[in-house]
């Protein structure tokens, strides 16, 4: 039987001009169209945050991630919300952070040096990854990333934190597909071209 490796999947909302949020992590800006939920929802019912799934009618099971990992910026704002066990306590949630955050089973954290750590992690059995954010994180694994899904919204924000952080060196990536959605949404899945050993 063929194994095939798990893929750390950069699924993420962003500007035009490439900031997944403004300077303070606000994201408040990219529009919120019931239409675009609703596909993005239903291609990836996982991604839709726990505390909303009800709200919004969301019941499927995972189609594409079983575990996401998020910078701590990414995850403040469940914590800001009062969601200690995080905004996705369906999948297994990994947050990458240097600080002391509140403990709780639903989330594990991660420092240090975790590249070896996400390769380990994209070896064992199950669906994909999700990177959720933020942009620091993703350039400290962007070898590691094996596909880039973005969600770009028709927003200039002008400044704010970028799809990737600072040092990441200049590289080509393959575009598969770019897709229109409801509400003036573009979804650009690109390959990461970079070649990888297993």
């Amino acid at each position: 039987m063929e194994y095939f490796m798990r893929k750390l999947v950069y699924f993420v909302a962003v500007s035009i001009d490439g900031f997944i949020a403004d300077l303070a992590g606000d994201f408040s800006r990219f529009p919120v169209h019931p239409e675009t939920l609703a596909n993005l929802f239903a291609r990836y019912p996982e991604t839709c945050p726990a505390h909303l799934r009800e709200v919004l009618g969301v019941t499927g099971r995972p189609r594409r991630f079983d575990t996401v990992l998020l910078g701590r910026r990414s995850h403040a704002p469940a914590l800001e919300a009062g969601l200690t066990d995080g905004a996705y306590s369906h999948l297994r949630q990994i947050v990458v952070t240097h600080q002391d955050l509140p403990e709780s089973p639903q989330v594990e954290l991660m420092g240090g040096d975790i590249a070896p750590r996400i390769a380990e992690l994209k070896a064992e059995p199950g669906l994909d990854i999700w990177l959720c954010g933020g942009g620091e994180l993703a350039a400290q694994l962007v070898d590691l990333i094996d596909e880039i899904q973005l969600k770009i919204n028709p927003v200039l924000l002008g400044s704010g934190i970028p799809l990737f952080g600072d040092g990441i060196q200049p590289r080509s990536l393959q575009a598969t597909n770019i897709e229109q959605l409801p509400g003036g949404i573009t979804l650009a899945t690109y390959r990461n071209a970079i070649e990888q050993s297993h």
